[in-house]
């Protein structure tokens, strides 16, 4: 399967309604291209139905410069660069908005795929009072397994160059402490986004993310709260010889 397609095959497996994880245009998704380029869903489109045309080519340097510094990027140079950053430029289409942390998360080592989601059960607890608490910590080995030994959490900012910046603070220090990228990104009142190795693992961490959060609603409905496991046995299912097997073995094309 070529890059565009196999971005089209994730696209339509995040935004399968049995999911629950977007409707209308909602979401949006990325592989890495050749040459320090990346494919980007095309702003307005449906995940379920989209088509190769909806694939837009840009390259990332252009977007990783608006993220220097800390003052605000205009609308009109945001648009600017955004022209710039494609790779054909007859194309039409516009990119997502949220290209910006997609440039930004395919450039960190092992990480070929993102999808971001703003699935119902997940943005229930988003949305919640309890945020982040609710969605702290492992409750399962599955979910362990899957969505790594920890979550970085985002505080509810605009989308766009602000939130790249703050999910690059977010991810950095999640690498500072686990030596590692995050699997799971959560962002307040706002969804989840996946960083997979393949495609097939960035549907993995959007199925199983959204599975942890029903699990949550519910024990959180039973009035008791959440249980999670605590932290020294989630090290130990990760540093298993048979769960890094079915990890492998998940994550395969």
């Amino acid at each position: 399967m070529n890059i565009i397609d196999d971005f089209v095959a994730m696209s339509h497996a995040v935004g399968d309604p049995a999911l629950d994880a977007v409707i209308l245009g909602e979401g949006n998704t990325s592989v890495l291209g050749p040459d320090d380029t990346f494919y980007v869903k095309a702003s307005g489109c449906n995940l379920q139905t989209l088509g190769a045309q909806h694939a837009v080519q840009l390259r990332r340097a252009p977007l990783l410069s608006l993220m220097d510094g800390t003052e605000p990027v205009s609308e009109a140079e945001l648009q600017e660069t955004y022209k710039k950053a494609k790779v054909d430029p007859s194309v039409a289409a516009r990119p997502s908005v949220e290209a910006i942390f997609h440039a930004l998360l395919l450039g960190y080592t092992g990480i070929k795929a993102v999808a971001h989601v703003h699935a119902t059960a997940v943005n229930a607890l988003t949305c919640s009072k309890s945020w982040p608490r609710s969605l702290e910590g492992r409750l399962c080995p599955d979910e362990a397994v899957v969505l790594g030994p920890d979550s970085v959490f985002v505080d509810y900012v605009d989308p766009g160059v602000e939130l790249g910046r703050v999910i690059w603070n977010g991810v950095e220090a999640y690498i500072e402490k686990w030596g590692q990228p995050p699997k799971v990104i959560y962002m307040q009142n706002h969804g989840v986004i996946a960083l997979g190795t393949s495609t097939t693992e960035a549907v993995n961490i959007v199925q199983m993310a959204i599975k942890a959060a029903r699990i949550r609603l519910g024990a959180l409905a039973s009035g008791e709260g959440i249980n999670p496991l605590a932290p020294e046995i989630v090290s130990h299912l990760l540093g298993r010889p048979d769960e890094k097997y079915r990890q492998q073995m998940l994550d395969k094309k």
